[in-house]
């Protein structure tokens, strides 16, 4: 995922993709905690993919309002 893609969505649909990366995000710290985490390294792209988002979703914000 690019913030080109991001770019493209609507606000509803950049807060759906937000809450299912914070869902994602739960599962791998869970999965890490019990000692089944298969890929330590997707914790670091949700974690990433998710301030995509965020950085996103306020631009579009800010650009709303001027």
């Amino acid at each position: 995922m690019n913030a080109n893609e991001l770019r493209d969505k609507t606000p509803d649909q950049l807060r759906e993709e937000l809450a299912n990366l914070k869902k994602e995000s739960f599962n791998l710290r869970f999965q890490a905690a019990t000692g089944a985490l298969e890929n330590p390294a997707r914790m670091r792209q949700v974690r990433r993919n998710t301030a995509r988002v965020k950085t996103i979703l306020n631009e579009k914000a800010t650009s709303a309002t001027e």
